[in-house]
């Protein structure tokens, strides 16, 4: 394996067919480097990175060897094997937007201490959050013995932060509760601990019979309501609905059930896999898609990276305990491991209170 790059391959027209691609790794460039990818986190994000892949561009940050078949990018970390890069040297660990693959070449550029970019020329065009990696003995989040957490949680919870920065901004668009589908969903249940924390808002759980107990359990909701309990909650009061499902039923029942209560729809996940669920047809305001990397570039613009940074720090350090008091880690090795774990998330199989670290490495 160490000569040959391997991908986990998608058929494009076809997420259910998966196979092995392998090819040669190809030679090094002045300015490049060579990851071996060790590990990353896998979630039902990833299976939204499949469904959006010709829309939202994730096909291109890692293009397949093979014609027809993409490769799904996935938070996790890597250690340098070589490099021809001044300021990258072997034996450096990075975490970022790696592919489900053996290898990555990556071309470092804005190098600093804790942080590089990638400069590859099929990727300037990409949204500028997905390029950044970090560097971890530069890194003042980075815990060893958290890894599996941070692979998990970090770029998950990275949105629940830039959430609930939004609409604390926007000071809630006068609403008093804030409503979650997929409430069992880590970026979900990151965003609920943050309002949670936040006060001033009552954080209400949409979820289906089999998870209530989970979701109940995390502490961070003020309520939990099954999916077909929506009428039971009081349509009067001023509301926002934060949908990570993606379920055009759930949201039609939203939006009819609240109607003008209904102050703010944000469109975040596709938990529930339907490509087109509703939207200006339906009573109330239009549900509006939230894309963190354009948050992520506002609050640069609004307060520089550094700032970002720290804010983000001390938020993932309060929430970690709730993670690691609530979540399994289950590790998986090789390609048999990585097969079954996308079959099962992609038939929506996966268990709420399991965190998945696979890697393609037996």
């Amino acid at each position: 394996m160490t000569a040959t790059l391997t991908q986990f391959g998608i058929d494009k027209t076809n997420l259910q067919n998966t196979k092995l691609i392998t090819a040669r790794l190809p030679v090094l460039q002045p300015g490049e480097v060579l990851v071996k990818i060790d590990s990353f986190a896998f979630t039902a994000n990833n299976i939204t990175y499949a469904e959006l892949g010709e829309r939202l561009a994730y096909w291109k940050f890692y293009p397949a060897a093979e014609e027809g078949y993409g490769v799904v990018p996935a938070w996790g970390f890597g250690d340098v094997l070589e490099s021809r890069h001044d300021d990258i040297v072997a034996g450096e660990r990075i975490f970022g937007f790696l592919p489900m693959a053996s290898h990555a070449v990556l071309q470092p550029a804005k190098v600093a201490d804790s942080s590089f970019v990638d400069a590859a020329a099929h990727r300037r065009e990409l949204p500028p959050a997905y390029n950044f990696y970090i560097r971890t003995t530069g890194d003042t989040a980075f815990l060893p013995e958290l890894q599996p957490f941070q692979a998990l949680f970090r770029p998950l919870f990275i949105t629940s932060f830039l959430i609930d920065d939004f609409l604390a901004d926007e000071h809630f668009f006068g609403a008093q509760r804030a409503i979650l589908s997929s409430a069992s969903a880590k970026t979900a249940f990151g965003l609920a601990h943050l309002l949670h924390r936040r006060g001033g808002i009552e954080v209400v759980g949409l979820t289906s019979a089999g998870n209530r107990g989970f979701v109940q359990d995390l502490g961070s909701y003020h309520q939990v309501v099954l999916y077909d309990e929506i009428t039971s909650l009081d349509a009067g009061r001023p509301t926002v609905y934060v949908d990570f499902a993606g379920s055009g039923a759930v949201r039609t029942a939203i939006h009819r059930h609240f109607g003008d209560a209904l102050k703010y729809s944000c469109a975040v996940g596709l938990s529930h896999r339907e490509m087109n669920p509703p939207g200006k047809e339906l009573p109330g305001p239009r549900p509006v898609f939230f894309f963190a990397p354009d948050r992520i570039k506002k609050r640069t613009q609004d307060w520089g990276r550094g700032v970002i940074d720290a804010r983000f720090a001390d938020a993932m350090a309060d929430f970690l305990p709730l993670a690691r008091r609530c979540l399994r880690v289950i590790e998986g090795r090789g390609v048999t491991s990585v097969s079954a774990a996308w079959t099962a998330t992609l038939a929506g199989q996966a268990k709420a209170d399991e965190g998945l670290i696979l890697s393609l490495w037996e």
